[in-house]
């Protein structure tokens, strides 16, 4: 029988069990590319909006979007359709931000070769990066990748960095959201768009050790392009801190609610798109669930990516 002051003790203890907050986040390619790259866009745009409508009227939408390939003006009725309160965009088609290479330091590498392929032509698009919200978003950064290959150089790719005050937690969590230079898509040789994402990726780095607020809870996800592609992958997890989910949850058997199929032993190189994860030093953060949608089974296939969905339980520490 437990003591009177036994029950005092453990008392903290289990509130501090139960005041984990869920937190749903989901990164989808909506493969917003305008005419004439890709046309009939417009509907599935809208309708994704509607869809997203449908979750929020049964309490079952993402608390975070992360959207890519938002270049289109449909994502305007996306957005409005959607009934997210909160919006932030990413680079838009005229930022141009300072090098974040020491001086001295800038990378050997030829900014315009295969002009035929779109370098040099200037940018066409945005960054086509969104973040929809059920949460306050604080603040926003953003920083426009200097370096591309092939077709990508006809947007303004980078990463944005939000800060969301999520109810229940001691810090707010900050959320990046990012989309790197493509393979095949870019139309240049391996060599050169390979060189472009590595590139990329050392932006991000040094973006995020810059402008991240020291000891905030980390959210990073988007479009990576890294599916069948390890070099790629490795190169980007090198030197940074970050967690990969389905990297986690594989190694940890029973850890997650997977309830996405994949083959073989790496199934973060079965998909272009990732979601990673950090602690903070107030607030602990961990998947508990993966799943896709919009990929015909409660959702209809809307985009050329499923969106990729993720839960986490956020639960203050001490």
């Amino acid at each position: 029988m437990l003591t009177a002051a036994l029950v005092l003790a453990l008392a903290p203890m289990v509130a501090r069990a139960d005041d984990a907050v869920r937190f749903s986040v989901m990164s989808y390619n909506v493969a917003g590319l305008p005419w004439p790259v890709k046309t009939k866009r417009g509907k599935a745009l809208e309708r994704i909006g509607d869809e997203l409508a449908k979750m929020r009227a049964a309490g079952t939408e993402p608390d975070v979007i992360l959207i890519q390939e938002g270049f289109r003006k449909e994502i305007g009725e996306l957005i409005d359709r959607s009934g997210y309160p909160y919006v932030a965009r990413g680079p838009k088609k005229g930022q141009r931000d300072a090098s974040l290479w020491p001086k001295g330091e800038k990378p050997d590498y030829r900014r315009v070769a295969y002009r035929r392929r779109g370098e040099g032509l200037g940018k066409w698009g945005s960054s086509g990066l969104w973040v929809l919200s059920n949460y306050p978003i604080e603040d926003v950064k953003s920083h426009a990748y200097h370096y591309c290959a092939g077709l990508d150089c006809l947007a303004n790719k980078g990463v944005m960095l939000v800060s969301l005050n999520v109810p229940g937690l001691p810090a707010p969590v900050e959320i990046a959201n990012t989309h790197l230079n493509s393979k095949g898509a870019s139309r240049v040789p391996r060599s050169r768009n390979r060189m472009a994402h590595h590139l990329q990726a050392d932006e991000l780095k040094m973006f995020m050790r810059e402008d991240r607020t020291p000891g905030a809870p980390l959210i990073v996800g988007g479009d990576f392009n890294v599916m069948h592609a390890p070099d790629r992958f490795d190169y980007v997890m090198a030197d940074y801190p970050f967690e990969v989910v389905s990297r986690w949850c594989h190694a940890l058997p029973g850890a997650c609610d997977t309830q996405i199929s994949y083959d073989g032993d790496a199934p973060w190189l079965d998909t272009q798109d990732l979601i990673g994860f950090l602690d903070g030093a107030r607030v602990a953060v961990t998947p508990v669930k993966v799943e896709a949608t919009f990929d015909g089974a409660s959702e209809p296939v809307l985009s050329d990516h499923d969106g990729y969905r993720v839960t986490f339980e956020l639960r203050p520490k001490g």
